[in-house]
């Protein structure tokens, strides 16, 4: 995350964890048109296996995040002119922010963007084999390949759709909940749950 992404997450953490959620991430994306913040939400890992069906977030949690956090950052005023926020799921596609979120997930494929260059590529597609202190090790085209988590701009899981039951094909990704905000928030459910992240 960036500096900015970095210090939004961790004003509106508490926030989110009122509510009974975890902040994932945020991704904050400058633009002189209106910048976008979006948070990724999920359900504790603690409490998603509770009960006979796992939890998963939905709409209505979307929802309750964007009206506290709208509110928070009306007050708090962390962002200078207009910008839209969205709040969404992690999806199958799940972004990770944290060598914690790559442990949960060793062993699972992930697509990641670095901010140097390394061995020649600023992208990369690999297995994640093991997560140190401060690096993530990768397994990609079968070598072994260690990256500096400080080095680490963006990553998401690479989902194994055949396991998922969509053999062939990418199906849609779960919804967001979007809200245009400068001092106010139209908190507007996305119309076809469409997630904007790619």
């Amino acid at each position: 995350m960036s500096d900015k992404a970095t210090e939004i997450a961790s004003l509106l953490a508490p926030t989110v964890g009122s509510l009974g959620l975890e902040l994932l991430g945020v991704e904050y994306l400058p633009a002189a048109g209106g910048s976008l913040l979006r948070l990724y939400i999920d359900i504790p890992a603690d409490q998603a296996g509770n009960g006979a069906e796992p939890r998963a977030v939905g709409i209505e949690d979307c929802e309750a995040v964007s009206r506290e956090v709208s509110a928070q950052l009306d007050v708090e005023d962390p962002i200078s002119g207009n910008y839209t926020l969205e709040v969404s799921s992690p999806g199958v596609d799940r972004p990770l922010f944290t060598l914690d979120h790559f442990r949960r997930f060793a062993g699972e494929t992930a697509k990641v963007v670095l901010r140097l260059p390394q061995d020649g590529r600023r992208r990369l597609t690999g297995r994640i084999v093991a997560v140190g202190e401060e690096e993530v090790v990768f397994e990609v085209d079968g070598s072994s390949l260690t990256v500096a988590s400080d080095n680490i701009d963006k990553a998401r899981l690479v989902p194994d759709w055949a396991a998922l039951g969509f053999p062939g094909s990418k199906p849609g990704k779960p919804g967001t909940h979007s809200g245009r905000a400068n001092n106010k928030s139209t908190n507007k459910p996305a119309a076809d749950g469409s997630d904007a992240a790619e």
